[in-house]
């Protein structure tokens, strides 16, 4: 099973809707259960080089079904994860990006969100990533 396009832009949307509350520029990306993007949003202004940085943050938090600043911190030095980011052609190992699950809890895709503070980057992302639940298909 797979997000759908529609519930991938209503992650999209909430997650963009929260970065404009936040008042910071993102880009914000969406990949299905393949790791596959899905959907793309640069906001205006947005830095170019958080461009890759979210797509990775998607990709990472689905690769191994966990937010990815989970991730950062098994990663560091003498953890058991200490240089997985240099896996899979480069992962992103701080927070942004946040698998996607079903009502079932099944991991369906993932969002990676980057432009500002980690912090700011996580919110936006759970935003984008709580929105999913919000309507019943």
């Amino acid at each position: 099973m797979s997000i759908t396009l529609k519930q991938a832009q209503r992650a999209l949307t909430a997650a963009h809707e929260s970065a404009v509350q936040h008042n910071v520029k993102m880009n914000i990306a969406i990949v299905d259960s393949g790791a596959n993007l899905v959907t793309f949003l640069r906001m205006d202004d947005a830095w170019l080089g958080s461009l890759d940085i979210s797509i990775k943050k998607a990709k990472t938090a689905r690769f191994f079904d966990m937010n990815t600043g989970e991730i950062g911190k098994l990663a560091q030095p003498g953890g058991p994860l200490y240089n997985i980011e240099h896996s899979n052609g480069g992962l992103i190992t701080f927070p942004g990006g946040i698998p996607i699950k079903n009502d079932q809890g099944a991991t369906i895709g993932a969002i990676g969100v980057s432009g500002d503070t980690v912090e700011n980057d996580h919110t936006v992302a759970q935003a984008g990533a709580d929105a999913v639940h919000a309507v019943k298909e």
